[in-house]
C-alpha cells in the first residue's frame, strides 16, 4: 500500500498496489475497458477501484484523480500522458 500525506497534512492517502496500477493506465488514456483488459479483470472491477481511487483523494473524475495523484507523488508525471495513444 502506497501512503503520501496530503499538502495541507490533514490526513494521509493509502492506495492499494491495485489502485496504482489502475490510475496509471488511466492517467495513460485507456478507458476502464482498456484496463480491466490490461489487469485481466472485469470493468467492473477497474470502475469499483477508480470510485474507491476518487473517494480517498476526495475528488469527482479521473482529471482531478490524476492530478492528485501526481502532485502527491503517487504516479510519476509523465509529458505523454493524456495524448492520444497510437492505434
Amino acid at each position: 500500500m502506497t501512503t503520501m500525506m496530503r499538502p495541507e497534512g490533514l490526513r494521509a492517502v493509502r492506495l492499494t498496489k491495485r489502485e496504482i496500477e489502475v490510475l496509471s493506465l488511466i492517467a495513460q488514456g485507456h478507458s476502464s475497458k482498456e484496463a480491466a483488459d490490461n489487469l485481466y479483470v472485469s470493468k467492473r472491477t477497474v470502475d469499483f477501484h477508480l470510485a474507491n481511487i476518487y473517494d480517498k483523494l476526495q475528488v469527482n473524475n479521473r482529471v482531478q484523480a490524476f492530478r492528485a495523484a501526481t502532485r502527491l507523488g503517487l504516479i510519476p508525471f509523465e509529458p505523454s500522458m493524456g495524448f492520444p495513444r497510437a492505434a
